[in-house]
């Protein structure tokens, strides 16, 4: 569009209307260059900051089940050598035998309750 043919279809708006479209345009074109900026640069967002948190946050509770979940798996193969080898039962610590009534809620125990105890009070 040339000037004139610009000038000709902005007859019917007054001065004040055309100043407060030019500063419309002006705050659109502001916003759409935030709005690339952000979208083209690193995301920031909380939203974003939120999930990758919550996906660390994951990531940790799926490394401590895994490292719990190995301990179970080695205390229960040293309970299967133990029964391999006709020592399965015996406390480690004072060799007396463990209660029966543990062995069925922990079949990998290897201290009898008493012995226990002591251990998990010791720093």
């Amino acid at each position: 569009m040339n000037h004139q043919t610009v000038a000709e279809s902005t007859t019917h708006l007054s001065a004040e209307e055309l100043a407060a479209l030019r500063e419309n345009l002006h705050e659109q074109r502001l916003f759409r260059q935030e709005q690339l900026r952000l979208l083209g640069g690193p995301v920031t967002s909380r939203a974003e900051d939120r999930l990758r948190q919550r996906a660390a946050a994951q990531t940790e509770v799926r490394v401590k089940l895994a490292a719990s979940a190995r301990m179970v798996l080695t205390d229960v193969e040293a309970a299967l050598t133990r029964m391999d080898e006709g020592a399965y039962g015996a406390c480690h610590l004072c060799r007396r035998p463990i209660e029966r009534e543990r062995l069925m809620i922990v079949p990998q125990a290897r201290y009898c309750a008493r012995c226990q105890q002591v251990k998990e009070a010791q720093p």
